[in-house]
Formats: C-alpha cells, sequence, structure tokens
C-alpha cells in the first residue's frame, strides 16, 4: 500500500489557508468598516448605512445593508442571488456580502449613491409650496427616465422583474467618476421570470406603497409580466414631470395579504378615467372584475383622462414628453409600450438630449443624505399615525357630508 503523506500534507495547508481566508471573510463588518450613527435609510429587508473602510486605503463611500434577523431569508437570498449576477451602469452594484461571527447578521456592500428621486422631487415640490421655480429641468427629466429605461431594459432581457419600482428605489449617484448616475436599487422582491411568479399578495405581507403598482396587480392578476415595471415607469416619469405623485392615494402604505385595493384603483380613474372593455378586453378575466364593478360606478368617471390632469399641470397633450406617458400607462398591459421600444421614442431624439450625468451642466443643487436616529423613525411612524387619523376622521366627514346628496365624495 502506498502511502501519499506529501499529498496529505498539501490537503491539510489548503484546509488550513481555506478556513482562515473564510475566517477573514467573515469577520464583523465592524472591524472593516466605520458606520455608526450613519443610518441612512432602509431598504424592502434592512437598513441601509453610509460606510468607510476602516484602513483608509480606499477613500470610496459605501452603502452597507443590514438584513434584519439573523441568517438569510429566501426573499434576501433571491436579492443577493440576482445582484451577484446583474452588471449594468444603470443598477446598483453589490461589492461584496458580509456574514458576520458570532451574530450571524448578513451585510451587503454597494456603491454608495448619495440622491434618490424621492428627495430629488421632494426638493422641488418644497421649492413650489414656496412659490419658487419648482420643476426638474426638462433635460434631466430626459436623461434620469433614459438611464431608468435602460436598466430596466437589461433586467428585462435577462428575464428579471423588479417589482417595486418608486422614486425611493431609483438612486443618483453624487460627485465622483459616475457623477449624475442613475442606479436601479433593492431587488427584495424582484424575480425571474422563469420562477414561479407569485402575485405580490402571496409574499409576506410587508409595508409596500401601492402608487405605482399597474391596475392588473390591483385586480389581482395571477399572471402578469415586465409591463408592471413598465407602469411603475410611467408613475414615476408623470411625477419627474409634475412634481405630484400621479396616483396619490390616502393610504400612503398598509399591510395586506389582500391585492385589491379600492382607493388606488379610485384614483387611478379619478386621472385615466374607468377602463373601457373595448380598451381592455382581458378585464373581464381579472379576478377582481366582479368586485370592480360592485364597488365603481362607470358613469362616475365620464369626465375624466389623462389629457386633462396633465394639462392641469401645464404639459401640453401634443408634446412628444405626453406621447410617451400615454404609451407608458396604458390600462391594457398587453398594449402597454415596452422598455427597448421606449428608449427609441422620439421624445428621445428631440433636444435636449439625454446625457449620461443628469446634472450635465450644472452645479448639484440637492442636499446630501441627512443620517437617521431611532428618533427620526420614532417621529415618522409617529407622524405617519397621525396621518392616517386626519384621513379617517377627514373622510368620514365628507362620506357623511356627501351621503345626504346622494354622491360620492371626491377623490383625496
Amino acid at each position: 500500500m502506498i502511502r501519499c503523506e506529501g499529498v496529505n500534507s498539501s490537503k491539510a495547508v489548503m484546509d488550513y489557508e481555506f478556513k482562515q481566508k473564510t475566517q477573514v471573510e467573515r469577520a464583523k463588518v465592524e472591524d472593516n468598516f466605520e458606520f455608526e450613527g450613519c443610518k441612512v435609510g432602509r431598504g424592502t429587508y434592512g437598513h441601509v448605512y453610509k460606510a468607510k473602510r476602516r484602513d483608509g486605503k480606499d477613500v470610496r463611500e459605501y452603502a452597507l445593508k443590514q438584513i434584519e434577523g439573523t441568517g438569510l431569508s429566501m426573499s434576501a437570498c433571491r436579492e443577493i442571488a440576482l445582484l451577484r449576477e446583474l452588471k449594468h451602469p444603470n443598477v446598483i452594484n453589490l461589492q461584496r456580502v458580509f456574514l458576520s461571527q458570532p451574530d450571524r447578521k448578513v451585510w451587503l456592500l454597494f456603491d454608495y449613491a448619495e440622491h434618490d428621486l424621492w428627495h430629488i422631487i421632494k426638493y422641488h415640490r418644497a421649492a413650489k409650496a414656496n412659490k419658487k421655480p419648482v420643476l426638474v429641468s426638462r433635460g434631466m427629466v430626459k436623461s434620469l427616465l433614459y438611464q431608468i429605461l435602460d436598466g430596466i431594459h437589461y433586467l428585462h432581457a435577462n428575464w428579471v422583474l423588479h417589482r417595486d419600482l418608486k422614486p425611493a428605489n431609483i438612486l443618483v449617484m453624487g460627485e465622483g467618476p459616475e457623477r449624475g448616475r442613475v442606479k436601479i436599487a433593492d431587488m427584495g422582491f424582484a424575480r425571474l421570470f422563469n420562477s414561479p411568479l407569485k402575485p405580490l399578495a402571496d409574499l409576506d405581507p410587508v409595508v409596500v406603497t401601492f402608487w405605482y403598482r399597474a391596475p392588473e396587480l390591483l385586480l389581482g392578476a395571477r399572471h402578469y409580466t415586465k409591463a408592471i415595471d413598465i407602469w411603475a415607469i410611467g408613475c414615476i416619469f408623470a411625477e419627474l414631470l409634475t412634481s405630484e405623485p400621479i396616483f396619490h392615494c390616502r393610504q400612503e402604505d398598509i399591510k395586506t395579504s389582500n391585492p385589491y385595493h379600492h382607493d388606488q384603483l379610485d384614483r387611478i380613474f379619478n386621472v385615466m378615467g374607468f377602463p373601457q372593455e373595448k380598451d381592455w378586453e382581458d378585464i373581464r378575466k381579472m379576478p377582481e372584475h366582479g368586485t370592480l364593478l360592485k364597488d365603481f360606478k362607470r358613469s362616475s368617471y365620464a369626465n375624466y383622462s389623462l389629457v386633462k390632469y396633465m394639462e392641469r399641470h401645464k404639459v401640453k397633450p401634443d408634446s412628444k414628453s405626453f406621447h410617451l406617458l400615454q404609451k407608458l400607462l396604458i390600462m391594457d398591459p398587453t398594449k402597454r409600450i415596452t422598455s427597448e421600444t421606449a428608449m427609441v421614442d422620439d421624445y428621445f431624439k428631440e433636444d435636449p438630449l439625454p446625457t449620461s450625468d443628469v446634472f450635465e451642466g450644472h452645479s448639484i443643487p440637492y442636499p446630501k443624505r441627512e443620517f437617521l436616529t431611532e428618533e427620526d423613525q420614532e417621529d415618522k411612524s409617529s407622524a405617519n399615525k397621525v396621518r392616517k387619523v386626519l384621513w379617517l376622521v377627514k373622510d368620514t366627514a365628507l362620506r357623511e357630508r356627501f351621503a345626504v346628496g346622494g354622491q360620492a365624495p371626491p377623490a383625496p
């Protein structure tokens, strides 16, 4: 019998080196990065911190996302698996994954983006309230939209649905080599087309924003497509053009496992009008179609249209921006424009042309992200509760007032 002591010795060395490397990789994040007191937000399943390396070898700023709980949930695994494969200038880049010991916390390391569309639009909305110049510039709107479409086209071409597009998930890089570049973030709801696509309502109920949900989702569609992302992009485009969320609903966020949402549908119809079966034949196949007909009176929305809504916001119906918006916000998902077709729309061929730096030619006027404290989180939660109570009081008063005349109360 031949003894291979040399081989065994080499294997032992390799095992030791592997264990050492693994131990270093699993070192506590606190040993490598400084981020104490630097919370800047939260994603679908965790808090986000602004971080710098402690060793000073790298002066770049990073975003550290801590996955809530211990170990990895299925949603976190899905987000990590997708992000490790996705590489595109307009999709957030996952640098590393840390499993810190002994607390078994999972951390994701990303490039840091100083801005996002939620804060940018909020800045302009505040200016509007103070009667100052308010709208995002035409060139910036066009560049933002083009880069969002480019990133989503890449995801769709790789069989990925984002499913949670909203301004807070559209990041924009600050000063640096990628100045003014859009980064689509928060892939916690993203799914592959060829995976069994559970309706969003079948997931664990989480706090989500309904304002950017496509009508087919609100009507309980069991089989949906990349058109749901296109609808959300249309909502974001309208918000960039007007500085106001187009389908703002009184219930900003709720915990639910029911896809049907009366108030959100009411808001959509108050902008778009009630969907006609001749324009959306498959609406009759929606699981909640019967509930829709029971809850809504078609004639109540006869005078509403996207044209009228956008005209009130000084967007002309003969403009190329409006023509593209119409294609993004078609009720029938089978007729909604694709990201690929949208990117070659005439809107992007007229001056000003889209640029890779959405701030091109301008200094960045938007403030940097503020660090959040636990008190900030509690204050925000309390403010949301107060806001909901006020809406309930207002809504009840309106219903009692209008019930006398037999009319429906106006939409919020």
